[in-house]
């Protein structure tokens, strides 16, 4: 009997934790903000679990829904890349983004032919 009581104690717990969710997964729709020459940028990220993995599509005002690529959640940093097609160029960026609950703040890296630019970028969940 204390086996089963235990057992069902047990599950019950495990039910909780996961009901409750993961606030440090980063799964969920974002809100992104960053600075570039003066003028404060807009883009929205999107995350889901696609089987055991991360994938997910950023979002920009003049282009939609372009795949993340090499989507990593290591030690409470969120990495990938996206491709950003702007004014006819293409721009390689990589992200860098420490999870904190429902934020994420760090680093945009664009190389456009070679040459990389930084910007610091914040990012909040929508609720």
């Amino acid at each position: 009997m204390k086996a089963i009581l235990s057992i069902v104690l047990a599950l019950g717990l495990c039910g909780f934790v996961f009901a409750r969710g993961d606030n440090t997964a980063p799964v969920g729709t974002w809100k992104c903000e960053y600075v570039i020459e003066g003028q404060t940028r807009t883009s929205t990220l999107t995350i889901k679990m696609q089987g055991d993995k991360l994938a997910g599509t950023m979002s920009w005002p003049n282009q939609k829904d372009e795949p993340l690529k090499d989507v990593e959640l290591k030690d409470g940093i969120l990495t990938f890349n996206a491709k950003r097609v702007f004014m006819g160029q293409e721009f390689a960026n990589h992200y860098e983004l420490t999870v904190d609950r429902d934020k994420l703040k760090g680093k945009l890296i664009s190389d456009l032919n070679g040459k990389k630019y930084d910007f610091d970028l914040e990012a909040t969940r929508d609720k």
